[in-house]
């Protein structure tokens, strides 16, 4: 009988869940490694989704229903007076990043999921993978799996030259509770996926879960990105904190001066239509995320695979991210669905898989992004200021690629 493989995820977020229930439910013997001291619940804001989503969430154990975020069946965008401008038709579903969190966590044994685990080291013999932990602890698998994000520490050993790049705009986000809004509000976004298009900019908002993922009505939350430009002198001062200091990979929110929340309010007031602005206003932790885009040219290394974030980071724009990771990490899932079969090469089948999908769920992004970047850049827009009809925005924002 052939002995159980083994597999060491690095990186506890969807990625890596998804990576690890399939895996675990192929056989194999799979330990998740999370950086953070806590476990991630709470995290996140909201999520669209796609019917390859649901597949690979049933394949990872996860029970698909009514439960898993909140139908909406219109898309509407409003002008700046908060009238309603154009509508369509667009059936989705549309749920929070804790949502899922949960439901791959509850599908994983508690047993194999290890928090306060920072990657310091690691290598391939080519006859197993080691890592090793900044507490001390040394693990030897078959096979590591990098779904440890955007600044993912085995891609930045394994292709030094790969760096996020600064898109030159960033996302205003937040949430709102249902029971927070004005009757206004209710009535004329909460029940859609709702666009606005001020100019130089984008407002995307829709319904989720709210606390401990309820979907029932007045228990909900609205969720909303809201794309503004910002030049690399901007945006530094921006991720500097009250002390002074920089975060450049990211300011924690409860960080972010008063000075810089108090103008994104005070701009949403001036530039969004009134249902928008009372959203941003009622929103308790509001943060923002520079908005970057990141192509690997490799995913497999000997027994190593990058997935999610760490290997592909596409713009917001396309709602794929996390239905790319799922698909990631289904794909590698059956790559190495044989037992038999050298886990080298069948990485090497993962890569040919993946590479040009993820390239192409980047360059998609990037020209659904287009107007905004080339805002942001001082260049003319106006090549791309035919995409920014209200019909053309909502037929292609975060909707199926085909």
């Amino acid at each position: 009988m052939a002995m159980q493989r083994s597999a060491a995820v690095i990186g506890g977020s969807l990625g890596g869940l998804f990576a690890a229930n399939l895996l675990l439910r192929a056989g194999w013997d799979v330990h998740v490694y999370e950086r953070a001291a806590e476990e991630l619940e709470g995290r996140g804001a909201g999520i669209v989704t796609h019917p390859e989503l649901f597949d690979v969430l049933r394949d990872a154990g996860v029970v698909v229903d009514d439960s898993l975020g909140v139908k909406v069946t219109q898309r509407v965008t409003l002008d700046h007076s908060g009238h309603r401008l154009a509508e369509c038709e667009l059936p989705q579903t549309l749920t929070a990043w804790s949502r899922l969190y949960s439901a791959l966590r509850t599908a994983l044994p508690d047993s194999r999921y290890h928090t306060g685990k920072q990657l310091v080291a690691f290598s391939d013999d080519g006859a197993a993978v080691h890592a090793r932990f900044s507490d001390g602890q040394a693990v030897r698998a078959d096979l590591l799996v990098a779904a440890d994000g955007i600044r993912s520490t085995i891609r930045q050993h394994l292709l030094p030259q790969v760096k996020p790049m600064y898109a030159g705009y960033l996302a205003w986000r937040g949430l709102v509770e249902e029971s927070a809004l004005s009757a206004q509000a209710l009535r004329d976004v909460f029940p859609y996926f709702a666009f606005g298009l001020p100019a130089q900019e984008q407002m995307i908002a829709y319904p989720v879960a709210g606390a401990n993922n309820a979907v029932a009505p007045g228990r909900r939350r609205y969720n909303f990105v809201w794309y503004r430009p910002a030049s690399q002198a901007q945006l530094t001062d921006m991720l500097t904190d009250g002390d002074g200091k920089v975060w450049p990979e990211g300011i924690p929110p409860p960080l972010i001066r008063t000075e810089v929340l108090d103008g994104a309010r005070q701009a949403a007031r001036a530039v969004l239509a009134p249902q928008f602005a009372e959203v941003v206003e009622k929103t308790g932790a509001l943060l923002f995320q520079p908005i970057y885009d990141l192509e690997s040219p490799q995913l497999a290394f000997g027994r190593i695979a990058l997935i999610g974030d760490a290997a592909f980071v596409a713009r917001p724009h396309c709602g794929m991210g996390v239905t790319k990771a799922a698909a990631d990490a289904a794909a590698l899932a059956d790559a190495l669905a044989s037992p038999g079969d050298d886990i080298a090469a069948g990485l090497r089948r993962f890569e040919s898989q993946r590479l040009a999908f993820g390239a192409r769920v980047v360059g998609h992004a990037r020209e659904l992004g287009a107007y905004l970047e080339a805002t942001a850049q001082g260049r003319d827009n106006s090549a791309q200021a035919h995409d920014r009809s209200p019909k053309n925005v909502m037929l292609r924002t975060a909707v199926p690629m085909t």
